[in-house]
């Protein structure tokens, strides 16, 4: 492990330089679709954008299999402080915290049946992808949005979130997907 917390761990330990919006993103998605009239248009349109839908799709799920894979590991430092969490000191809505992953859970729903209509092709959503948001749902309630949370011994982890690793290789997963942008890898390190 080559990160260093003599100062403090950081809220975010790199994630957020690899992912964008997901809500305005796939928005934009549906609202260009409007733009054809003619659904031959729409089609090709559809099956142009899906690939990079489905790729900020995974790499948003693997975001949230990081974020409670991050808060497990930095727990195991003792009663750190945590640096740059922006969300720290605000009101609790949970409403508004739980919006993004709700928006994704819902969206999921109608995928499959969005590539039918447009593109012909049947699409099953992973099963194990919906297991991590209800996971990272979970984590975000207990949490409160990460209000309270200034120290790492302020974090929970729910007890029922399996993870197949020890802190050490969460460590290296992390510092290898902040380097290479995949951070749909960390999804294999949750069950």
């Amino acid at each position: 492990m080559t990160m260093n917390f003599n100062d403090g761990v950081p809220f975010d330990p790199g994630f957020v330089q690899h992912i964008s919006a997901i809500i305005p993103n796939i928005q934009y998605v549906y609202s260009d679709l409007e733009k054809y009239r003619n659904f031959g248009q729409k089609k090709m349109q559809f099956k142009m954008v899906f690939p990079n839908m489905e790729k900020l799709i995974n790499n948003y799920i693997g975001f949230y299999a990081g974020c409670i894979l991050w808060a497990k590991a930095i727990k195991t430092l003792g009663d750190k402080p945590i640096t740059n969490n922006f969300c720290c000191g605000g009101e609790y809505n949970e409403e508004e915290t739980l919006q993004e992953v709700r928006f994704l859970k819902e969206f999921l729903e109608v995928l499959p049946h969005d590539v039918k209509y447009y593109i012909g092709s049947n699409y099953t959503i992973n099963s194990h992808d919906i297991k991590i948001l209800d996971y990272y749902e979970e984590f975000l309630k207990i949490n409160q949005g990460f209000i309270n949370a200034e120290k790492t011994s302020d974090l929970k982890v729910p007890e029922n979130i399996p993870v197949k690793c020890d802190a050490n290789k969460i460590f290296e997963k992390v510092e290898e997907v902040i380097e290479t942008g995949k951070l749909y890898e960390l999804k294999e390190l949750l069950s």
